[in-house]
């Protein structure tokens, strides 16, 4: 089924029917040089997804997010203010993380607008997907747990188990493989003690999918599906350059469980090279090709049935409010076909 991102502000010309789709906001609090990037992983992402489902797909930023005047600029020409969310209707929220630049995570600039994100969407939102670091947040301020630093990052493709029986794990016995990217962590006993449900975890990285029902379903997540094969590479290349820009002392790790022998070897070569000459020229020679050769998404099936749960549960509260407790497939054969052509004001991608 299509994805269609409204990036209009004539709320006459979006006026799709509500019984022939859901509507998703999607708060992208990435970094500037990750912004458009994650923008795509997640529409390509419900694209996949939407097995069953045409998709409205509102687009959201948070003003308090440090960017470029020129990114700023950008985003006013697709992006909704944050405000805007107040008074909108959205079926399911997504709300990404972005790069720390706090210790503490209330004195990052945008976490007054952010807490004030997760009191609306618990009152106002059939569903919220909290990723990463938005996960952090939430959890923060509704319960008070506290990230911990998990010491060296946790960069690389982890394999997570199921650790409770859950619609959103039932066909994942065999586990997850799921990347991560972060240099901190919720405790598992803190989040259990405060009524969460964990729901996938890796004895390698703690907890990685947990969730709780109140009057909407939270779905938190501390890894990452949506990436696209080459989203760790990038994020490797960009660590290396503020190594050698001395903005970091420590070189990065390779990302665990990602690149194929011959391609850490040739990573590894790169290293004692910029461990002898570290001067910031040298990252013009990175071997982001050779790296890049043979890479894979080995992740993407899990990220699909991931997020066609959650559409699927979206969907179905649609016509019947229920808590997500049991698994209760239906068929909806009487789903209405999408039209061929997009109304005025949308792109189908």
């Amino acid at each position: 089924m299509p994805v269609f991102v409204d990036t209009s502000r004539d709320a006459k010309a979006t006026d799709l029917r509500p019984d022939n789709c859901i509507t998703i906001g999607l708060i992208n609090n990435m970094s500037d040089p990750a912004l458009d990037a994650t923008e795509r992983q997640f529409v390509e992402l419900l694209r996949a997804a939407a097995a069953k489902t045409v998709v409205r797909l509102l687009l959201f930023s948070i003003a308090e997010v440090p960017r470029a005047q020129t990114i700023r600029e950008e985003i006013t020409a697709r992006y909704r203010d944050v405000s805007e969310l107040w008074d909108t209707h959205v079926d399911g929220l997504i709300v990404t993380g972005t790069e720390p630049r706090a210790k503490i995570l209330k004195d990052e600039p945008f976490w007054r607008t952010l807490s004030r994100v997760v009191d609306w969407a618990r009152d106002n939102t059939t569903s919220t997907v909290w990723s990463c670091l938005a996960a952090h947040a939430a959890v923060l301020h509704v319960d008070g747990i506290e990230r911990q630093p998990t010491g060296e990052k946790l960069f690389g493709v982890f394999h997570c188990d199921p650790a409770a029986s859950h619609p959103m794990t039932c066909d994942a016995s065999f586990g997850l493989r799921v990347p991560h990217s972060r240099y901190n962590g919720l405790p598992e006993q803190a989040l259990i003690a405060c009524g969460y449900r964990i729901l996938t975890h890796s004895a390698q990285i703690g907890v990685d999918m947990f969730a709780r029902q109140d009057r909407s379903f939270h779905l938190f997540l501390q890894g990452h599906p949506e990436y696209e094969a080459i989203t760790l590479l990038r994020e490797y290349r960009r660590d290396i350059a503020r190594y050698l820009r001395r903005e970091r002392e420590d070189y990065p790790g390779l990302p665990e469980g990602y690149f194929s022998d011959e391609a850490a070897a040739i990573a590894v070569a790169f290293r004692q090279r910029a461990l002898r000459d570290r001067r910031e020229h040298l990252i013009a020679s990175f071997p982001m090709a050779a790296l890049q050769a043979g890479l894979g998404a080995p992740w993407q099936d899990c990220a699909i049935g991931i997020y066609s749960k959650w559409m699927e549960y979206l969907r179905g509260r649609k016509t019947a409010e229920r808590p997500l407790t049991v698994l209760r497939r239906r068929a909806w054969r009487d789903w209405p076909k999408p039209e061929t052509e997009p109304p005025a004001g949308l792109s189908r991608i």
